[in-house]
């Protein structure tokens, strides 16, 4: 399976210039065998804590994702802030599949230090979606500090994390991503903004990460980035049944 993460800056509010400016970094690269496009979190506003009167119920990013995924026979998956009822607001990330068919996953950790929290509600489900012989548990950003929620329990072949990510904590980051690939074996694709908003500035450093914590791509940082990778799925498979560590974590029950 071939895979790509796209780390770009993002206009701030303005979902038709983020929009149109994915649209050309994806169609670049149509053709070339891609089986699932990462974006970042909030991919069309930046993050944003005023959502009211910005953010529709999602179908404007929804019908673009269908297309896209339709244009590029692949799946598209970020997240965007979306309004599901009048006084309701998530963080939903969206898995669009090429036939048009779509999983939702709302953003469980609200990012409390930001005020996010405040405005948006958390969902209380863990998403994993199979696609092309993989499955994926569905995640964002603030997601990579809880390990817990991202225990893979033999269900799970990689971790997407969709993220805005500032600078001033790019430290864990850098060492959360690859914690989160070897404890759980499995690949991690964490795909992060660049740039500035009215509220933080992003490095990036978005990177593909395989099961036992190497670094098969990253980029660079403060800079437009492309990442692509090819996941290996019997690879994987015979990491774990040589080194079966699941089978001794310990046991817990998490939230559906």
């Amino acid at each position: 399976m071939k895979v790509m993460a796209l780390q770009r800056p993002l206009a701030w509010a303005d979902t038709r210039a983020n929009l149109a400016m994915f649209e050309e970094a994806i169609m670049q690269h149509k053709g070339e065998g891609i089986d699932v496009i990462v974006l970042p979190e909030m991919f069309n506003t930046g993050f944003i804590m005023e959502p009211a009167g910005t953010v529709d119920n999602g179908t404007e990013v929804l019908t673009w994702m269908q297309r896209m995924a339709a244009a590029t026979d692949a799946a598209i998956t970020g997240s965007t802030p979306v309004q599901t009822d009048i006084t309701t607001f998530r963080n939903r990330l969206y898995f669009v599949q090429p036939n048009g068919t779509y999983t939702i996953y709302d953003k469980r950790h609200l990012f409390r230090y930001g005020g996010e929290g405040d405005v948006y509600t958390p969902g209380n489900k863990r998403v994993i979606v199979e696609f092309r012989g993989f499955r994926f548990l569905l995640l964002v950003c603030y997601d990579l500090r809880y390990p817990i929620w991202a225990r893979c329990l033999d269900d799970y072949d990689v971790l997407i994390y969709s993220a805005n990510w500032p600078v001033n904590r790019q430290l864990s980051w850098d060492i959360l991503i690859r914690a989160r690939a070897i404890e759980n074996q499995c690949y991690v694709i964490a795909a992060n903004r660049c740039g500035i908003d009215p509220r933080c500035t992003y490095k990036g450093m978005s990177a593909i990460i395989d099961f036992y914590g190497e670094t098969m791509c990253e980029a660079e940082p403060h800079a437009n980035a492309d990442l692509i990778a090819e996941f290996d799925l019997a690879r994987l498979n015979h990491y774990r049944e040589k080194f079966p560590m699941m089978a001794d974590q310990d046991k817990f029950q998490l939230l559906s």
